[in-house]
Formats: C-alpha cells, structure tokens, sequence
C-alpha cells in the first residue's frame, strides 16, 4: 500500500506542503519517499529509501523549487526494496511525465508484453507495476498524438487516460505531473483505493490538493471537496483551472479493509468516516460477544493499540464493561503489519508494546484488536498479557477471519501467510495461545459500512470472501503471485488435514 499527494498552489513552494502531507500519509508506507517539483520550466526530484524526516532535509527543500509537486510514500506490493523502485517515476516522452501510484496492477505480465510490441521501443528499468502503469499512459499518449494530430493537449491527455483505464486492470489512484499540461490525476473504474480532492482559497486565486486520504488536508489548510471518481479523471492546468472527464463508466466497489486498518480514524473516504464506521464495528462485535454469552465472562476489554481503540471503547460502553489502556506502545517503533520481512516484525512487537501488571494482573481480558491478519503479532502480545498476570485471555477481531490475498495493494501475496487462510476458529485460537476467540460476521460488516453510504452497492471485501471485483483472478493466478512474491517461502504453521481454499471474481 502507499500514499499519494499533490499540490497545485498559486504562489510559493509546493515542496514545504506536500513533506507536510507526507508526515500524515506515513502510516500507508514506511519503505521509501519521494517528492517531485516543477516550476514551469524544470523538474525536481528527490526520492529514497527511509521515512519521510529521513529521506528530505533543509536544503533538499531548499532544492525542490516550485509552486507545483507531487508526493509519495510506499511500502512495496510489487516490485522490490531498491530505492531504485521509490516513486515517483519518470519518462522523458512524450513531453516529460512523473507519476506516483497506490493500487496494484493485476494484468501487469500481459502490459509487459505490449509494452515489449510496442512501436515506441518502451525499456522498464524495474518490477514495479507503477513503472508499467506509466508507461502505457505515456504510449497511449503517443498513439493519440500520431492518429489524431489535430486535438489539443487537453484532449489528448483524456483519450490517453480513457485508453489506459481500458487496458489496465486492477486497482489505480494515481496523480502524475506533465510538462506544459499540468496535475492530472485518475481513479480506477472500481475505486478501490481512495483518492479525495481538495481546494484552498489564497489570494492569487484557488489551489487545489489530491490525495490517498483527506487527513492530510488539516495541517496544510485545504478542505475536502470531493471523492474523484471511479473512472474519472481530474485536470489542474497550469493556471489553476479544473477540468474532470469520466473515461470510463465506473461503479464504486471500495476496498473494505481500508476502513478497518489502512486508513486513518480521521479521514472520511467515499463519504464514510472511518472512525464513524470503526465504532459502529465495536457495537456489532459487541452483539456478538453478548449473543455467545462471552460478556459475562470477561472484566475488561483492552484495545490492541492504535487502530482498535474506536471499536473497543464502543464494545465496552455498550456491554456495559470497564475499557482499560493495558498495552502501552512505545511511538517511535513502526507498524508491524506492513515491516518488510517476519523475523523484522517479530522482533519489533517486543519493543512496540507492553503489558502492564497492574491492569491485568488477575484479570480476565478480552483484547481487541481491528484485524488478525499473520497472527504473529497477536500471539506475542497473548503470551506478554500471560506474563503480566491475566488469569483468561480472550481475543475479539473487529474484523472477519483474513482467508484470501489482497491483490490490490495490501502486502498479502500468500495464503500461507494468513492464519485464517485454512484453520477453523477454534484451530486459530489455539495457535494463538488464547483462552477464546470470536470474529466479526462479515454480514455484519458489510451491513455496517453500507450504511453509512447507501450508495455503495458492493465493497471489494476480497480478503475475507475470495471474490475479486475486477473478475480477472483465479487460483493460477494467486499460485503465482504466491511463488514471486514477497510471501514466498514464509508461512504458518497450519493443520495437516487443511485444504486449499476457493476464489471467485465478480464480473
């Protein structure tokens, strides 16, 4: 997953602002950064490896000039760890493109290979599916420029956007700057991944802001407008102007696993506050611990820090239970979910929390936590609670059981990886060393995020059900992913007698 940001201002440097974005983006990747600028005549890049305080200093600000840029922080789904892979990429032709992108390719072998046919002689220095996203835009480019030389720039930049959407599956937010066009960006037919508009109103006139989620809108001063989006694409020319253009019909079909983890408590995607959202889990997971009679049963419930406090401090209003902060974390150690290797995350989970006795000493806990996804973490933590004292244990996911890859754009390559993937709960409760364990209904999350926009008719929830929404993936395909990716080789120990499970896609 990544997160994306651009700044169009009227006056002044982008640079300051979009590393201000970036700060509030960092939880969507800590792998690499970078930011272009340009300033109307020339383009400036810096990008590495290393989280955003590390990769700009001073004067790397002092050397990206320019009033417009764009701003990107990765932890890698496709592709590799080299710096060489950070993004923004670039391409001299047709007229000079930088592009950043949060999402993932699913056809990318097939765009590979046109791309290899393609009479423009197009050379990928990367793995990366952004590098190959790129690439077919700035061919479709070309393609329109030579069959249809009589259309303005404008013109051509849609009908290169609409031919790109047609080839491209998967899922795509992408914002790219182009010398003499401006700050283009688009959103796949599905909207899987967020992408939300916003405006600023300075003296020179209205400035405008893209990004993965509107969070990062406050510290800079710019207010949500709107959602781009799926199919459309949006136009800031170099004067400041508008223009959107919907490419291809597209219905919103939007990864439900970025309200449960991905995205922050603050932002509202799609017109759903995921903190709105997140608390009604925690009444819904509620009803379920009190139907399995489980509320009589604990004396406390206890969020597993950060991303599950919402839905526990509503679990426990609403079974009438005492919420207490057992599991201090310490702020300067990364999220463990998206580490780039196991052995990094295990030793991470140690320094990142710990257990206090004076909370659970004697105790019976239930411990909440919005997803179980390796369940390596979870089990540390349910050993270290042990030690504190905790006489039970017991686990509540606000989330369902994560069966299924995420293909776009979430590090889950295997199915190995994944407890969940081919274990009943009782067997995983078991792995994880707890005393009890009880799942959201995917039903019921499903029921709760529709309802805070009825105009979603399906969410992408491919992880927990197996059915993908592009309709392009099969078992093949995931066996594939599964032996190149990043999964390969690592997994959990499972029940001999499990069984491969089944996938489905939408069509």
């Amino acid at each position: 997953m990544c997160g994306i940001i651009g700044i169009f201002k009227q006056e002044g440097a982008a640079a300051p602002e979009l590393y201000e974005g970036l700060l509030m983006l960092q939880h969507r990747g800590q792998d690499s950064a970078g930011i272009v600028t340009f300033d109307s005549e020339r383009f400036r890049e810096r990008k590495d490896n290393g989280l955003v305080k590390d990769v700009f200093s001073k004067e790397t600000m002092e050397f990206l000039r320019g009033s417009t840029g764009i701003g990107h922080v990765r932890y890698p789904t496709a592709g590799g760890l080299s710096a060489q892979e950070a993004q923004p990429f670039f391409v001299n032709s047709p007229m000079g493109i930088y592009l950043i992108h949060n999402g993932n390719l699913t056809n990318t072998s097939e765009l590979r290979n046109r791309l290899a046919g393609s009479g423009f002689g197009r050379h990928l220095r990367t793995e990366s599916d952004s590098e190959v996203l790129l690439n077919i835009f700035a061919d479709a480019m070309h393609k329109v420029r030579s069959s249809t030389p009589e259309l303005d720039i404008l013109e051509t930049v849609f009908s290169a956007c609409t031919s790109t959407m047609q080839q491209c599956s998967g899922a795509y937010s992408v914002i790219t700057l182009i010398n003499q066009v401006g700050m283009f960006a688009f959103r796949d037919p599905n909207g899987i991944r967020p992408l939300v508009l916003g405006r600023r109103q300075s003296q020179y006139g209205n400035e405008w802001c893209f990004a993965s989620e509107d969070c990062a809108f406050g510290p800079i001063g710019f207010e949500r407008v709107r959602d781009v989006m799926p199919g459309e694409a949006v136009l800031i020319t170099e004067d400041g102007s508008i223009v959107s253009r919907q490419c291809v019909a597209g219905e919103l079909n939007p990864c439900i696993f970025e309200y449960i983890y991905l995205s922050r408590p603050d932002s509202v995607l799609n017109d759903i506050s995921v903190y709105e959202l997140q608390l009604d889990l925690g009444r819904a997971l509620a009803s379920r611990v009190r139907d399995l009679g489980l509320d009589t049963q604990v004396d406390m419930i206890v969020p597993v820090p950060d991303g599950s406090r919402p839905a526990a401090i509503e679990m426990a209003h609403d079974l009438g239970l005492p919420y207490r902060e057992g599991l201090v974390k310490n702020r300067y150690v990364g999220r463990t979910f998206i580490m780039p290797d196991q052995r990094t995350r295990e030793l991470s989970v140690r320094r990142k929390l710990n257990a206090m006795r004076t909370v659970f000493q004697d105790k019976r806990v239930m411990l909440v936590d919005d997803s179980i996804v390796r369940g390596t973490t979870m089990t540390q933590i349910v050993s270290m609670v042990r030690q504190a004292g905790a006489s039970k244990v017991y686990l509540a996911s606000a989330s369902p059981p994560v069966k299924y890859p995420n293909v776009y754009g979430v590090d889950m390559p295997s199915r190995k990886e994944l407890i969940a993937s081919n274990m009943t709960v009782e067997e995983v409760c078991e792995v994880l060393g707890a005393d009890g364990l009880i799942y959201q209904e995917l039903d019921d999350l499903v029921k709760v995020a529709k309802s805070h926009n009825p105009k979603i008719t399906k969410f992408d929830a491919s992880c927990f059900d197996g059915d993908y929404v592009t309709g392009d993936i099969d078992t093949s395909y995931l066996n594939a992913l599964e032996n190149k990716g990043r999964g390969n080789g690592r997994s959990i120990d499972m029940p001999e007698e499990a069984v491969p499970t089944e996938v489905t896609s939408s069509t």
